[in-house]
């Protein structure tokens, strides 16, 4: 094919780039799967440990695999001293993905396999991040408040200890629920943005940390991980359910962006919204506030009347996350706590049988020229 004829996909639209045994949208279903099990089955049947565990390892765990699956886990929760020295120092006015990100690149520094980018290895550093990076975001969050750092507890889930470290309490069964079935659904999906980048920065041969601190470059972005705090602004925006229509209408006559709908995968709605819809509304029924649900409803039903465009994940999830009585800045510092399971498998499968990822562009800039001498110019 020559140049003129070169087939430039945009945003690699369309483009496969690799194999992955790790996860895929069903064309039949339209389902999100993770190793083969419908992501809403598997909101609804398991822990978000069990998820982590069957997205390293291909299988479900049985008991004594999750038994000390978790235990593993729970007991390296802590994080040193020096990195809580380094979060304290972080300015107050820093966004929670940049504390997060920096608190990740620092634990790589401080890891004693920091150079080993064996499985073995890059397996045993997952588990340290899974464990890890909640207790880094909620100290860099307490620390923004002017409030001591909670010490994780090693005899609470993976969810528990969340609430416990950030917000210095866990809350009703229900609540929880709620919250481990998001990081369930946001805890994979194909060959997105920051998971992209992680492979590319494994395809280089660097270590899982670098890895995972670029994607966590990419998923800041509002058009990638950011969507579920700019959802939330945007109904704060809204501010009540009877303002909602002449709301849209202001945007539709502006041709501007609606955050939190459409989806590069989907064509028929994203597969894990009615899950975290659901677990949001029984979020407004624990807070007993409706208020951002009805808005969600008239909104959602308004786009796909007038736009024929559905909803993603980050739709549902921005409304549920501020009921659970999370700061909205915190929003994808969670999505990077439940996505750090995804970027590992991810990582561990680009490294298995690694090829350097090095795509090539459509040059369109000048004919080679040569260079005038400097009186000239």
């Amino acid at each position: 094919m020559s140049e003129s004829q070169t087939d430039i996909r945009k945003g690699l639209v369309g483009v496969v780039a690799d194999v992955s045994a790790v996860s895929k949208v069903m064309p039949e279903t339209n389902s999100l799967t993770y190793r083969g099990y419908a992501v809403q089955d598997l909101a609804e049947a398991c822990s978000f440990e069990e998820v982590a565990y069957l997205l390293w390892n291909g299988e479900l765990p049985d008991a004594t695999q999750l038994a000390a699956f978790r235990a593993e886990e729970a007991g390296q929760r802590t994080i040193s001293p020096a990195l809580h020295g380094v979060i304290r120092a972080f300015p107050k006015s820093a966004h929670p993905m940049d504390a997060i990100r920096t608190a990740v690149s620092f634990l790589g520094m401080e890891d004693p396999e920091a150079g080993d980018v064996s499985e073995p290895a890059t397996r045993r550093k997952a588990m340290r991040l899974l464990a890890k990076i909640p207790t880094a975001i909620a100290a860099a969050h307490r620390a923004t408040k002017g409030l001591e750092p909670v010490e994780p507890d090693p005899r609470l889930s993976f969810a528990q200890n969340f609430f416990q470290i950030v917000l210095g309490q866990v809350p009703a069964p229900e609540v929880v629920k709620a919250f481990d079935v998001s990081l369930i659904l946001y805890a994979e999906h194909g060959f997105n943005a920051s998971t992209f980048t992680a492979r590319t920065v494994t395809s280089t041969g660097a270590d899982l940390h670098g890895a995972v601190t670029a994607a966590i470059a990419a998923l800041k972005g509002p058009l990638h991980g950011g969507a579920n705090e700019a959802v939330m602004h945007m109904l704060s925006e809204i501010g009540e359910p009877a303002k909602a229509l002449s709301w849209l209408e202001g945007r539709f006559d502006h041709k501007a962006l609606v955050m939190g709908f459409g989806h590069r995968v989907y064509k028929n709605g994203d597969s894990r919204v009615p899950t975290m819809t659901k677990y949001a509304e029984t979020m407004a029924e624990v807070v007993g506030d409706r208020r951002w649900m009805e808005m969600s409803r008239i909104l959602a039903a308004a786009m796909l009347e007038r736009k024929n465009i559905h909803p993603n994940l980050d739709f549902p999830a921005g409304p549920a996350y501020h009921l659970m009585g999370f700061d909205i800045p915190l929003f994808t510092p969670i999505f990077v706590a439940s996505r750090i399971t995804g970027w590992a498998a991810h990582v561990i499968e680009q490294a298995a049988e690694n090829r350097l990822i090095r795509p090539l562009s459509h040059y369109n800039g000048v004919a080679q020229r040569a260079v005038p001498p400097l009186d000239a110019r």
